[in-house]
């Protein structure tokens, strides 16, 4: 039984209510190696700051001594410099998207990195609890969030704030009454921003959860489209998409209806500004108090202000939708592993294969799947397991590899506690071939040599061969050179699990955990798998859950699982005549077998 089938105590992802700051504290701090490109970005800001609060005053010169004053020479060199301004502008709005966009594209790329890296060492009791379509809208959508943060929008924020101050003592200097005027504004335009952005933080945590479920959704159909075809579900699950697509379309469009009030109130305060502006600076100059030329300038601060306050109310969603994300990539991040190296985990040596349980039960919270189990297997020794579903066979072999770990008790490699030891020396020594084999969308030489990088041409086609499957290999035009598809689509049952067999070969462990079904395939190629099985386990300490006649009898010891206990052990010929529960496992699933030979 695979282990997703088990019922597992872990909680799922936590969804903490971290506050927003701290939150942006810790994503800020990915940004820390890439400081030189960051500095480059804001020090180009602040050089284009310096030009915003230059241009105005400039254009107000022209007007006032060129236009005004009627002097077509101070008029003619003066837009050439202001030409020349505003290409130095341009040219450090360039440096400072350069430089902006590769420091957050680097912090997505550590980002990605590192929950790569963590989800490939978590253990088996999260997976189990996690859907594969939630993980990956964490990985791709929510990272690619945080980039943007980490580049234009903060950069933005930081430009409305700055200018904001600088425009506004300037505005000040030039006619305090007027600056008074349009402040009014201000605190209404700043107030609307920060608003919604507070009220849209907490929906769009809620479209970006949906979008991870339908995510999910797409996901599994891709997966399991081979099963909804075959029980006639495709309208079903076509019906169960769209559910979730309406619920994802709703929550959206409360979203767009949000933001579709707040940007036109955003530009309609703005507005009143240059309304005033225009009113009472137009009387001031009709009076005589400005000119032309100050008039303009206000208009072009005020016009320099409404913008990024604007895009404030566009910016501080998307540093809300950041916060949520960021939220959800931390909580992956800060996921700690059941299973893991203790701190004084050594490297397992080289082992000859005895294993030892010694009072293991195993738990799932409430559920006890084993019960007090212990057992001595010695090197080179084959073990068959047998009982009915959810007997703890699974359990068992699940444990070796400590793929989880058991409740109480522990278990013993060639007299070493496994938890003492790491687990990549562990596993290494360990080769498992089970019923559900996983092939990687890569070429046959890649997945057999998965796991065996120093692996020579030679060792993987001997392999190969005592696998049997060199000949069907051989049989593509590309040998080993062919690419297998997706999950192994592209192969039969037989197939697939002949080459895992090989990929097991050339690890070369001590320690072999097999699924010997055999069912879906057909007489010829169980043949070749056995005689594959045969070639694997000799020599070597094995484990297999049993569902063949030949299976048991070959067995040097057959442990018999009821609700969790070993209710029997012994060979085929002792059990036979001893253990009830054997004979009934025997007569109901066995002898068929035996009678059909």
């Amino acid at each position: 039984m695979p282990a997703a089938h088990f019922t597992e105590h872990y909680v799922p992802l936590p969804k903490p209510a971290t506050p927003l700051l701290k939150v942006l504290q810790r994503v800020y701090g990915y940004l820390v190696p890439y400081w030189k490109q960051t500095a480059g970005a804001y020090l180009s800001l602040f050089g284009i700051l310096a030009l915003n609060a230059l241009i105005p005053q400039f254009t107000r010169w022209i007007i006032d001594t060129g236009i005004e004053g009627k002097n077509l020479k101070v008029l003619g060199w003066s837009v050439m410099a202001l030409l020349g301004l505003t290409l130095l502008k341009g040219v450090l709005n360039y440096f400072q998207g350069k430089w902006s966009e590769v420091a957050s594209q680097n912090v997505a790329f550590d980002l990605r990195n590192e929950l790569q890296k963590k989800l490939t060492h978590l253990s088996f009791s999260f997976h189990d609890q996690s859907e594969t379509g939630e993980l990956l809208s964490r990985a791709i959508q929510d990272v690619e969030r945080v980039r943007f943060l980490t580049g234009r929008a903060t950069l933005r924020i930081l430009e409305a704030v700055l200018l904001l101050i600088v425009n506004l003592v300037i505005m000040l200097t030039m006619d305090y009454r007027l600056a008074l005027l349009i402040l009014i504004t201000i605190p209404p335009l700043v107030f609307q921003a920060i608003r919604f952005g507070i009220r849209f933080r907490p929906l769009s945590l809620k479209v970006q959860k949906q979008l991870a479920i339908l995510t999910t959704a797409v996901e599994q159909n891709l997966r399991g489209n081979r099963v909804v075809k075959a029980f006639t579900q495709e309208e079903a699950e076509i019906s169960r998409f769209q559910k979730e697509n309406d619920l994802w379309f709703n929550l959206s469009n409360r979203s767009a209806r949000m933001q579709a009030v707040n940007v036109p109130l955003l530009f309609l305060i703005a507005n009143l500004g240059t309304v005033a502006i225009v009113l009472y600076g137009g009387s001031q100059v009709i009076d005589g108090n400005l000119t032309i030329g100050e008039v303009v300038a206000f208009i072009s601060y005020l016009g320099q202000l409404i913008d990024p306050i604007r895009r404030l109310g566009m910016i501080i969603p998307a540093v809300a939708i950041a916060g949520a994300a960021s939220e959800r990539i931390f909580d992956v991040l800060d996921a700690v592993s059941d299973v893991r190296d203790s701190p004084n985990a050594r490297p397992m040596r080289k082992i000859k294969g005895r294993v030892r349980f010694e009072n293991v039960s195993f738990s799932y919270g409430k559920n006890k799947i084993l019960k007090d189990v212990s057992f001595e297997v010695q090197p080179g020794q084959k073990v068959a397991l047998l009982g009915s579903t959810g007997s703890g066979k699974s359990s068992i072999i699940n444990l070796i590899p400590r793929f989880y770990d058991p409740t109480v008790g522990r278990i013993l490699i060639d007299e070493m506690d496994i938890r003492d030891v790491t687990l990549k020396s562990l596993r290494s020594q360990i080769g498992i071939v089970l019923q559900e084999t996983t092939l990687f969308a890569a070429t046959i030489r890649e997945n057999i040599a998965f796991g065996s990088k120093n692996a020579s041409e030679e060792d993987i086609i001997n392999a190969a061969r005592a696998a049997q499957a060199h000949d069907f290999i051989m049989q593509n035009p590309q040998g080993y050179d062919t690419r297998v598809g997706e999950r192994g689509v592209t192969l039969s049952g037989g197939q697939k699990q002949r080459l895992a067999i090989a990929r097991a070969l050339l690890l070369n462990p001590r320690i072999l955990i097999l699924d010997d079904a055999t069912a879906s395939v057909d007489t010829e190629t169980e043949h070749l798998i056995q005689e594959a099985f045969a070639q694997l386990t000799r020599g070597r300490t094995t484990f297999v859950i049993a569902h063949r006649l030949s299976t048991v009898k070959d067995a040097d010891v057959i442990f018999v699982l009821e609700s969790g206990r070993i209710m029997a052990q012994g060979t085929h010929e002792e059990l036979i005549t001893t253990s009830h529960l054997y004979r009934g496992i025997y007569n109901q699933q066995l002898k068929k077998q035996e009678e059909g030979q």
